[in-house]
């Protein structure tokens, strides 16, 4: 049995079901991101591990233990809220305190404890000042560390990075992880956005209206995904019109060029209507040169080039559709020009055929 077991649990508020047959166990010490779109049920299923909502049906165990009827403070979770939650008339180290004043520990035990906190969260000489004193970044910090101080079995993280600005918040998503991976707790992260998943998680739930899509590595998650709406949730995506040629053979028609995708294509006949899918980064500019046999190509023209500073996208017409691709910025290398016509090329591998079921 998995640390933390999640098992059939729903939700539904009134006619409204937000959590539908949600099913998953999480390790000890394991660190899992919850992505999706707003509305798609994921803090539903924090705020039920929490036990700031109870399941309509379904079970939540942490260690053994089923604490599904169980009050928020009799389960030994930690929350931190997007929001963050701080008490303004409190000071920074009254803030991190206040649940170990609850729990009634002892003045020197707290002492010590903050103490212990603020250092780990490189943020001891704040201790005296007041919520509006410090900036979102040190205020979200601060949050964790009051999640923390009590030492909680299970940390569970509301979209905490939302509030901030794009260069804290990869700051802050490192520090994170950092201070997970040392304390070893189990830890729930919740966002819509993919990247913080990706970068953060051993493991991403992708959910989609309720339900659980995909569960696994985001290596996994990003390379492989298990339906269509993954695909096109996590990561960019170009979508080209196809027309099966031989589904065993993985032939398909895109425009007037054929391609070959190494998967066999199952759920459809020849002649069906697919849909071709390519990461940016699968597809590169031959530009004259050949990279050798074995790879799709398609001949189209220069539509767009755009300057993403370490990256460029190269966007190419092919036909009514486009592909866009990715290369490494090279100060020394002159862009393709609008209007250009180039050959892009990729493998087999790259394709993906988001129309039905495939399989290796």
């Amino acid at each position: 049995m998995a640390f933390l077991e999640i098992s059939d649990v729903r939700k539904q508020f009134q006619q409204n079901v937000v959590v539908k047959g949600f099913n998953l166990g999480i390790e000890r010490g394991e660190f899992v991101s919850l992505l999706g779109p707003s509305g798609c049920g994921k803090t539903t299923v924090l705020r039920m591990v929490a036990g700031f909502e109870s399941p309509s049906a379904g079970r939540i165990l942490i260690d053994g233990k089923d604490v599904t009827p169980l009050r928020p403070n009799q389960r030994n979770v930690g929350m931190v809220f997007q929001a963050y939650a701080l008490f303004p008339n409190m000071t920074v180290a009254d803030n991190v305190a206040f649940g170990l004043k609850v729990a009634k520990r002892s003045p020197s035990e707290i002492k010590s404890r903050v103490e212990e906190m603020l250092a780990m969260i490189k943020l001891p000489h704040l201790a005296s000042r007041y919520p509006y004193q410090c900036s979102g970044g040190q205020q979200q910090r601060v949050a964790l560390a009051r999640a923390l101080a009590h030492k909680p079995k299970v940390l569970l993280l509301d979209e905490p990075l939302s509030a901030l600005d794009a260069k804290i918040r990869v700051s802050l998503r490192e520090d994170i992880r950092a201070l997970q991976r040392s304390l070893g707790i189990t830890t729930i992260f919740v966002t819509h956005d993919q990247e913080e998943a990706l970068s953060m998680s051993d493991r991403v739930v992708v959910m989609n209206e309720g339900r659980v899509d995909q569960v696994g590595a985001p290596f996994e998650i990003y390379n492989d995904p298990a339906t269509r709406f993954v695909a096109n949730f996590v990561g960019t995506l170009s979508v080209l019109k196809g027309k099966v040629l031989d589904a065993k053979a993985g032939r398909i028609q895109v425009g007037k060029s054929e391609i070959i995708a190494s998967r066999k294509i199952i759920n459809h006949n020849v002649g069906d209507a697919c849909s071709v899918a390519l990461r940016p980064e699968a597809a590169v500019l031959e530009n004259g040169h050949d990279l050798g046999s074995g790879r799709n190509r398609l001949g189209g023209t220069i539509d767009e080039v755009s300057f993403l500073g370490s990256v460029v996208r190269i966007r190419v017409k092919i036909d009514d559709d486009a592909i866009s691709l990715d290369t490494f910025n090279n100060p020394s290398a002159i862009p393709p020009q609008r209007g250009a016509p180039v050959v892009v090329s990729f493998t087999p591998h790259d394709v993906l055929v988001l129309d039905g079921e495939t399989k290796h």
